[in-house]
């Protein structure tokens, strides 16, 4: 019987070839698109989970009340990890993680030849066993014990020494310090938190000789005791940081974060290397991205196995005539629905084989479609068949089986008004479904838009950021400096330790000794020059001194408005007065500028000091050039070179920098783009499906009109006039639920746009002119038909 069922439907698919294809067409990209979609969700939620330790093992974070302003931080004092591992019972192990030179780049020389690095990281050597660090090279054991040892990726060691034995070879970071290869590790998965090209051995570092409860810079990582309880171990931590810290001193409070919440589930903490950070809310919007194109491709489905039912009535009729029940009828329908579903899954995979490249250069992800091969994803495509059939199939078999033979090859059948109101009904959710998709992507783009046009209160624009980690001693930096000012295009150089968009470091303000709590700001050393180079405005006193007597204890602070505000103080009062930030007893405002976004708009402005006290490495030299300039950036490098010959040229655009903040919601906008340009086509499909429908069922109507003078313009708007009244109906359903999803994602910025009326009226004409321009090839085309031949045979 089934087998019979079959070619019934292979029959059924050659007798209407156009209808089949397109058919299959819209499932197929549906089913392409909901893979491309499944892959990305399973990549992002596959991070972490490939190590065996992965159930137990935690981040230790920070939890900041930052004079009112929440915030988590993702580092925490040398002194953690090692402390609560001797104290705690529940922690079996702890290892830690600095960033070489706070999250800079790394200049390492290796026989001769210099590389930049940005993933050096100095790290305990119980991070081996912790996540499971397989070694290729070298001993198994003990490779980072020593001091001035490190261990290298396979991929670096291939960079560095091609197919030679790298153990026991020496490479210099930053000219100041040479490190002895102990071993080679195995490069860490891409869907790893951790991303690390050399580990340097944390004994190396200042770090080690100096364990501390205040100086936050370490990513740190607990192993917990297979029968701990995480929140019974974030209360015993507490009761350590009130053993080392008086109350009144204690500016945060501890929390543990599952290894396997890190990825998802860091969007909006601070203070991290973790570069690989993707976040929860995106992968529900793409599952329910995934889900709305399904739903699209299937209500797709079953308007254009619907369009063509008047043909079909004759054949349900007779075969149940002839005895066919209810039941073979559905299964009947069922398997032509199934054959077409594997049809287009087949076809669908094929076309997300071919989309995975573009869709790793949108997302800067590595997908692999092979991952369509494990048992898991298997499973699901099982279940998107399973639930494509069911859905699909269900109209035209549940409906169409379960009349009786009279009604089904009764001229009228096809003027059931229940069964127009479901056809309408689908296009009406399809239409939906694509208008929530427009707005939200035109909400992201003004978004971004806004986001890049707004006065930052600083002029990121050519600036150009040169790392020094390869020039080496202060002499060099100061004559690189110097050299620099005299391009003819350059109006001012700064050394600096950071910049907006790049870590500095973190200190409090206290309004006085009696104040517990302070507030928290960022500070930068750097130079007079730092107002000129960044463009920022001065509001009352001056820049830091040009020129300081290396024996001059006076620290020169100048200070955001952000800043004087919490001291209740105007700029001019400010002028003068010591600071308590941490900076020493000698620390002065000598000025203050206006409030500058210094961090991602989805944050409000916090406060931030320059200083020029030396207790920070200045990484980088900041120049602003002429944008009218020429071949700017090559004298610029000729400049270094000239400086620093054997040094490599690292260098990044301020601005760029600043724009990272929103790549993630760029990308997202991308992908909204061209996925719900792809949803709209496939629902004008399903509209095309409902219009070959009602033209065939008006037929007659049509042909009695012309006969009877109608012209062609006149018959085009009376088609097309239902189907504006239902894309209107879409929209109005659509609007507010896109209104309320779009202002909750709003949330998530300090500073964002409000949601405005034509966003909804771009969208409503743009279906509009999209219904009219899917129905419009139909309604002409029945227009313009000889009267003769729908008028001729009942």
């Amino acid at each position: 019987m089934f087998k019979n069922h079959l070619k019934i439907a292979w029959r059924s698919f050659q007798y209407n070839k156009l209808f089949s294809t397109i058919n299959i067409l819209g499932l197929s990209l549906g089913l392409a698109l909901t893979i491309l979609l499944l892959l990305f969700i399973n990549y992002e939620r596959s991070h972490d989970l490939m190590y065996s330790k992965k159930d137990q093992l935690h981040r230790i974070l920070l939890n900041v009340d930052d004079d009112g302003t929440k915030e988590i931080w993702c580092s925490s004092p040398s002194a953690v990890g090692p402390e609560m591992k001797d104290v705690i019972p529940g922690i079996k192990e702890s290892t830690r993680l600095l960033q070489h030179d706070f999250g800079g780049t790394a200049a390492v020389n290796v026989n001769k030849q210099s590389y930049i690095e940005s993933k050096l990281y100095w790290v305990d050597p119980s991070i081996v066993e912790l996540f499971d660090v397989t070694i290729t090279q070298g001993a198994k054991q003990n490779q980072l014990e020593k001091p001035k040892t490190v261990m290298i990726s396979q991929s670096t060691a291939n960079k560095y020494f091609g197919s030679s034995n790298p153990i026991g070879e020496v490479l210099t970071v930053d000219k100041e310090i040479s490190l002895e290869i102990t071993g080679v590790f195995e490069d860490f998965a891409s869907n790893s938190s951790l991303q690390c090209d050399i580990l340097g051995s944390f004994s190396s570092t200042w770090a080690a000789n100096s364990l501390t409860w205040d100086n936050a810079s370490f990513e740190t990582y607990v192993l917990l005791d297979e029968s701990s309880n995480a929140g019974e171990v974030e209360t015993q931590m507490q009761l350590v940081l009130d053993k080392n810290i008086e109350k009144q001193d204690q500016w945060f409070s501890f929390s543990l974060q599952p290894l396997t919440d890190i990825h998802l589930y860091s969007s909006s903490y601070t203070d991290t290397y973790t570069n690989n950070i993707g976040n929860i809310a995106e992968v529900r919007s793409m599952l329910l991205l995934a889900i709305l194109i399904l739903v699209i491709a299937c209500i797709n489905y079953m308007n254009l196995t619907t369009a063509k039912t008047q043909k079909r009535n004759t054949d349900v009729g007779i075969s149940k005539t002839l005895g066919a029940t209810k039941k073979n009828l559905i299964i009947r329908f069922y398997t032509e629905t199934a054959l077409v579903t594997c049809i287009a899954i087949a076809i669908g995979l094929f076309m997300a084989m071919l989309l995975v490249p573009l869709f790793n250069q949108l997302t800067s992800n590595t997908l692999d479609i092979n991952t369509a091969l494990t048992v898991e994803f298997g499973l699901g495509l099982a279940l998107v068949f399973f639930v494509t059939t069911l859905v699909s199939g269900s109209y035209p078999a549940l409906f169409m089986a379960g009349f009786s033979p009279k009604n089904i090859l009764s001229p009228t059948f096809n003027q059931n008004k229940n069964s127009i109101f479901v056809r309408k009904g689908l296009v009406v959710t399809q239409f939906v479904a694509s208008s929530i998709l427009i707005i939200g992507v035109l909400v992201i783009y003004m978004q971004l838009n806004y986001v890049k046009g707004k006065d930052l209160g600083f002029q990121p624009e050519n600036v150009i950021a040169i790392s020094t980690a390869g020039i080496g001693k202060a002499e060099k930096q100061n004559a690189l400096q110097k050299e620099l000012s005299r391009l003819s295009y350059v109006s001012s150089v700064s050394q600096a330790q950071g910049f907006p968009g790049v870590g500095v470091s973190g200190r409090s303000v206290f309004k006085s000794d009696s104040d517990e709590e302070g507030y928290n700001v960022r500070s930068n050393r750097t130079d007079a020059s730092i107002i000129n180079s960044l463009g920022l405005k001065l509001l009352a006193g001056k820049t830091l001194p040009e020129n300081k007597n290396i024996t001059d204890t006076i620290v020169d602070v100048v200070v955001n408005k952000k800043v004087v505000d919490y001291l209740g103080l105007t700029p001019e009062q400010a002028i003068g007065e010591r600071i308590n930030m941490m900076l020493g007893n000698n620390a002065y405002i000598v000025g203050v500028v206006d409030n500058f976004n210094f961090r991602s708009l989805r944050e409000p402005i916090g406060g931030y000091a320059f200083h020029n006290r030396r207790t920070e490495y200045l990484s980088y030299l900041l120049v602003r050039y002429n944008s009218g300039s020429s071949n700017s950036l090559a004298g610029l490098e000729r400049t270094y070179r000239k400086i620093a010959p054997d040094a490599v040229f690292d260098y990044s655009f301020v601005d760029n920098k600043v724009q990272q903040f929103y790549n993630k919601e760029a990308k997202t906008a991308q992908i909204g783009l061209i996925f719900c340009s792809l949803a709209i086509f496939i629902a004008a499909l399903g509209l095309f499906g409902l219009a070959a429908f009602t033209i065939e069922r008006r037929n007659k109507e049509i042909g009695i009109r012309k006969v009877l003078g109608a012209s062609i313009p006149q018959i085009v708007t009376m088609i097309s006039k239902d189907f504006v009244q239902l894309t209107l109906i879409a929209l109005a359903i659509a609007s507010p639920i896109a209104w309320f999803f779009m202002k909750r994602w709003l949330e998530g910025f300090a500073y964002k746009i409000d949601v405005p009326i034509s966003v909804f009226v771009f969208t409503g004409l743009g279906a509009i002119v999209i219904a009219l321009i899917t129905v419009s090839f139909q309604s002409i085309k029945a227009a313009m038909t000889n009267p003769v031949n729908s008028l001729r045979t009942e």
